[in-house]
Order: structure tokens, then C-alpha cells, then sequence
């Protein structure tokens, strides 16, 4: 168990190196999200109705930290499908270290990769005006049910990667399916103004659920609605990560054992 967790640390820390050594990977995944914060705040910011009322950029903010811990989902996957590619993953395999630890590796340094986001999304939320009212224990634990996202997000980026394998493919594939999740759901516009299928189906959206709950602990606009989602969102954003992380970790662990046959 010890070396498991040593060799665990040692590939944490080969991950995180990358992430220092490569600062341009960190700042394209934050210009999207900034974008938006950009141009729904500000550009049509005042055309926007919250849902209750409130400020649209108070309402945005928690969508837009969700969404940044779904773009993860890119890193992740472009980050292993690399490894498999230039056949690092091989070289690790034949060295005496633990078969976990490639994994269990990843998936910490993207959890250490979600708090340096979160803390630079949250600095640049207050240079923008917006703020949490619920107090710093609230506060944590939104971040807390942010960082349980990111984990479950990244072991479906390491199935994606072994499933797929070609960084370039993986690349292609990422966006496009990440897209329809932050679309249709509550990150831009409450689910009471939508469609009523739509908004159905934004309810019931897993990052939707944690958009929710974040809002309720921070203490921003936009809660509302009387459906079994939106009165149990607490509940909802620790069930949807689990069950990804209960999906997605024995799906990549048989796929990552596959390798060598």
C-alpha cells in the first residue's frame, strides 16, 4: 500500500511538473470560460433575466467554475492519449511501480490542477463583482462539490483517452461533446425560462445540479423551481459525481488492463 501511494505521488508530481513547465495549456483553458464571463456579463449581461431577480454576474459565476471543471475533460484526455502515444504509458508498465499508479497519479494531479483553477476563476469572480454571502465554511464546501466534479470528470477524460488513444482524435472529440452539457443547462439561463422539454432536460443535466448547489452555498442568484432536481440539488451534485466516478473508474482500469493484450 505504501510504495502504491509513493508511486501514486511520484507520477502526481510528473504531472504537475508538466502543468508548470507548459503555463500556455493552463491559460487556453481559462480563456473560454473568461470569454464567456466577458461577454454574457458584460456584453449581454444587462439583456439577461434571473430567474427571482439579481445580478446577472452573481447568477453566471457558478456556471462558469462548473464549466471550467468540465473543460478539464480536454486536458485529461489529451494528457494520457500523449502518454499512450509516445509510448510512455509502456515504459512506466515494464518499471517495478505500482499498475495503479499511472492513474491514481493522473487523478490527483488534476485535482491539484482544479484548485489552482478555482482559486484563479475565484480571484478574478471578485475583481468582476462578484462574491459569496453565505460565509467561508459555505464557501469551501462549494468548492469542495466543485473538486468532486473535476474527479469524476477526469477518469471519464482517462476511459476517453484509452478508449480513443489518438491525441489528435481525442482533441476533435472533446469539445464538441463537452459542448451540448454546458448548453443545455443552467450555467447560462435558469431552466424556468427555457422550453419546458428543455428545461426538463437541463435539470436533470449532472452539471446542472452542482450549478445549483454552488449558487445556494455561495449565496448568488438564481434559485428557484419546484421540480425534484431543483429541491434537491445538494443531493443531486454529490450523486452525479459518484456515480460517473463509480462508472468511469472500472471502466478505465478494465481498459487500461486491456493494454497489453
Amino acid at each position: 500500500m505504501s510504495t502504491a501511494i509513493a508511486d501514486g505521488w511520484t507520477m502526481t508530481r510528473r504531472n504537475m511538473t508538466h502543468v508548470v513547465r507548459a503555463p500556455e495549456e493552463l491559460i487556453l483553458y481559462f480563456s473560454l470560460p473568461i470569454m464567456f464571463v466577458l461577454v454574457f456579463g458584460y456584453v449581454f449581461g444587462s439583456g439577461m433575466q434571473v430567474s427571482g431577480g439579481g445580478d446577472y454576474r452573481e447568477f453566471l459565476l457558478p456556471g462558469v467554475f462548473v464549466m471550467t471543471m468540465l473543460y478539464g475533460l480536454g486536458a485529461t484526455a489529451t494528457g494520457v492519449a500523449l502518454d499512450l502515444s509516445r509510448g510512455v504509458v509502456d515504459r512506466f508498465r515494464s518499471m517495478p511501480m505500482a499498475r495503479s499508479a499511472l492513474m491514481t497519479g493522473r487523478s490527483a494531479a488534476d485535482l491539484l490542477r482544479g484548485l489552482l483553477e478555482m482559486s484563479t476563476l475565484l480571484i478574478c469572480g471578485l475583481l468582476v463583482g462578484w462574491q459569496w454571502r453565505q460565509g467561508v465554511g459555505k464557501a469551501l464546501l462549494a468548492v469542495g462539490l466543485l473538486l468532486l466534479l473535476r474527479i469524476a470528470i477526469t477518469w471519464v477524460g482517462i476511459y476517453l483517452a484509452l478508449l480513443v488513444r489518438n491525441p489528435d482524435t481525442v482533441g476533435v472529440i472533446v469539445f464538441p461533446a463537452a459542448f451540448p452539457f454546458t448548453a443545455i443547462s443552467n450555467v447560462f439561463v435558469s431552466p424556468e425560462l427555457m422550453p419546458s422539454v428543455i428545461g426538463t432536460i437541463s435539470e436533470w443535466n449532472p452539471l446542472s445540479a452542482t450549478v445549483a448547489a454552488i449558487r445556494e452555498l455561495f449565496g448568488n442568484p438564481g434559485l428557484g423551481g419546484d421540480s425534484w432536481p431543483a429541491e434537491h440539488a445538494m443531493l443531486l451534485a454529490v450523486l452525479w459525481p459518484v456515480l460517473l466516478i463509480a462508472t468511469f473508474a472500472p471502466l478505465a482500469v478494465r481498459r487500461y488492463q486491456r493494454l497489453s493484450r
